[in-house]
């Protein structure tokens, strides 16, 4: 490497710089707030561990994405923590274990050998919520609830809700009696929503007429939520098994439409994100302008097994940085005071009691060539405010 390339940053990995760091700063603190006021305890998990205990449960599938070590200390190996979610399971089976529901809340870096995709920082801000031993719908639509409402904080705009399911892909799987490699086949085939070659796989792959209409539906069940109505019914009839996710997702949709109605809300059945952790519900948060989820989460039931405390669990999380350069809240900017360098007591005290009634107070030797609002002069013996 030569001098000339020193400053260069790795690919997917940024520095955030002034006047964007204090918006970020000021965005974190005011969501942390937000969260706490809906009762949900910040936790901060550290940011490198064993990976024995990394890559349970939820994170199995983090693994191409962990940064590994090895520890000096023990031989072992270890990572870097590439998701919040794995951590906080095991606080809420073991390093704490409390009893009924539990809500925690978390803020911190984490980091990605890999990035999730083209738009995504390979060293996100994630900033989420997760619920701990509810499994009901209320859970889930508190937990959707917080996410629009943290959105809103930020000054998101023009924000829709996907809702989706893996239980109904499940069910229809289970009932076919699909091999693990037919049940990949599809699943490729959902995640680039192609419905010709989803119809053309299920003629080929599904002998039974109601199976067969049941599976080439697939692809048509994403959309308006009231829109879809009479497919879901349909998809009931055809495959019973599908009845039970399909119902709690309409429960869940009817409950968040009715606190938030200016939400346009979407399903989609399609949407497998997930598919070996996740074990119910699925949603994401969108904007214009934007090609990844600005938020998103599910229902993880049982992750906290491998800890030996199995419990439903329900969260979401999203990348702080991400909701800064698209959040339209308005940024605090504090008064800048510059003052003299000067070697006076009176001064000092001065300066001190600025501070700590929140203005921004600079020192300067030569205290007019600094932009300023206010100049700390002395006038008439006292030390005086001036405005720039």
């Amino acid at each position: 490497m030569t001098s000339a390339d020193r400053w260069l940053l790795p690919d997917g990995i940024e520095e955030v710089l002034p006047p964007q760091a204090r918006r970020t700063e000021q965005l974190r603190r005011r969501l942390l707030d937000l969260l706490d006021n809906w009762g949900y305890d910040l936790v901060v998990p550290p940011a490198l561990e064993y990976l024995d205990s990394l890559l349970t449960g939820v994170g199995k599938e983090l693994d191409l994405r962990t940064f590994k070590v090895t520890d000096q200390l023990s031989g072992r190996m270890m990572g870097l923590s590439a998701d919040t979610t794995p951590q906080v399971a095991r606080i809420d089976a073991h390093s704490l274990a409390p009893e009924g529901t539990a809500r925690f809340s978390y803020c911190r870096t984490v980091f990605h050998a890999k990035a999730g995709s083209l738009l995504a920082s390979r060293t996100p801000t994630q900033i989420g919520a997760e619920m701990y031993g509810e499994a009901g719908v209320g859970a889930d639509v508190e937990i959707i609830s917080l996410m629009l409402s943290m959105l809103e904080s930020a000054g998101m705009q023009q924000v829709h809700l996907d809702l989706g399911n893996v239980g109904v892909f499940r069910a229809l799987a289970q009932k076919a009696g699909l091999t693990e490699v037919q049940q990949n086949e599809l699943f490729n085939l959902l995640k680039l929503k192609c419905e010709s070659d989803i119809v053309a796989w299920t003629e080929r792959e599904i002998q039974q007429p109601q199976l067969a209409e049941a599976f080439a539906m697939l692809p048509r069940l994403q959309g308006d939520a009231v829109k879809l109505q009479e497919r879901i019914a349909r998809l009931g009839e055809l495959v019973p098994e599908t009845i039970v996710p399909l119902q709690h997702i309409q429960q869940v949709a009817e409950r968040v439409a009715a606190r938030y109605p200016q939400t346009p809300l979407y399903f989609d059945l399609t949407e497998l994100r997930g598919y070996n952790y996740h074990t119910g519900l699925l949603f994401a948060a969108y904007i214009p302008g934007y090609g990844d989820a600005i938020a998103q989460g599910g229902r993880y039931d049982e992750t906290g097994a491998v800890f030996g405390r199995a419990r439903p669990a329900t969260g979401f999380s999203a990348d702080l940085k991400v909701m800064s350069r698209f959040g339209t809240f308005v940024t605090e900017e504090k008064q800048t005071v510059v003052a003299p360098d000067a070697d006076d007591a009176e001064l000092w005290a001065e300066i001190a009691a600025l501070r700590a009634a929140g203005k921004r107070v600079l020192i300067a030797a030569e205290q007019d060539a600094v932009p300023a609002d206010w100049y700390l002069k002395k006038q008439d013996g006292q030390w005086q405010l001036v405005e720039a």
